[in-house]
């Protein structure tokens, strides 16, 4: 039984803290070795982010977060009336 327990900690992915920065419209979401997943949040547009990706085990997306150019979400992005 302590093998077992032993194997579930240490077999265990290391947490990392992850941070939309919500001045930036996309993100760059990468799978890593041990399935560590990081997310880049830094790019102006899904094409820059594409460059970056290109290659890699990678993806790009919106950022959930953004703020948008007034500061913050319309209501239209979050799928509210306008």
């Amino acid at each position: 039984m302590i093998l077992v327990g032993a194997t579930t900690l240490f077999g265990a992915v290391p947490a990392t803290a992850q941070r939309y920065d919500p001045r930036f419209p996309v993100c760059l979401q990468r799978w890593h070795e041990r399935g560590l997943i990081t997310f880049d949040c830094s790019y102006h547009s899904i094409d820059e982010c594409r460059v970056t990706a290109s290659g890699l085990s990678a993806m790009c997306q919106e950022n959930p977060y953004w703020q948008g150019p007034s500061g913050r979400n319309s209501r239209r992005r979050q799928g509210g009336p306008s």
